[in-house]
């Protein structure tokens, strides 16, 4: 990661995108978020997730159904804390985002469960600004 990130991020964005942490959930800023827009990675700005592929899933993270396209987000193996999981990061500079678990709705199936310090929400229509 770019060494001013530590200095552009809160110390919670810093700790989830740049060490793989994860944040409490129902606590997040995009948890219970309704609006239209598109979820950028906080440290790279890259388009991750369309608003409407979001739903709740009652995990207390924002959770969508598929990635703004396939190479958007890239999935790891995760075996940390005992258990077998996928980590999603950021296609570009590989931010850590959350985990994603086979247990979405259709038309994927997939539930990619987010952190909220790892994105940043832009209005629709201001997408490509900044």
């Amino acid at each position: 990661m770019d060494a001013d990130l530590k200095e552009r991020l809160t110390a919670e964005q810093y700790q989830v995108s740049c060490g793989g942490g994860t944040e409490a959930p129902f606590t997040g800023k995009y948890w219970d978020c309704k609006d239209s827009g598109v979820y950028h990675c906080v440290c790279c700005k890259r388009e991750l997730f369309d608003s409407e592929t979001k739903y709740d899933s009652g995990s207390g993270w924002p959770s969508f159904w598929a990635p703004l396209s396939e190479s958007a987000v890239s999935n790891r193996e995760d075996n940390s804390h005992g258990m077998r999981r996928v980590e999603v990061v950021c296609g570009q500079c590989e931010a850590h985002l959350g985990h994603v678990f086979p247990d979405g709705p259709q038309p994927t199936g997939l539930r990619y469960c987010i952190n909220s310090a790892s994105l940043v929400l832009k209005p629709r229509g201001t997408e490509a600004s900044e």
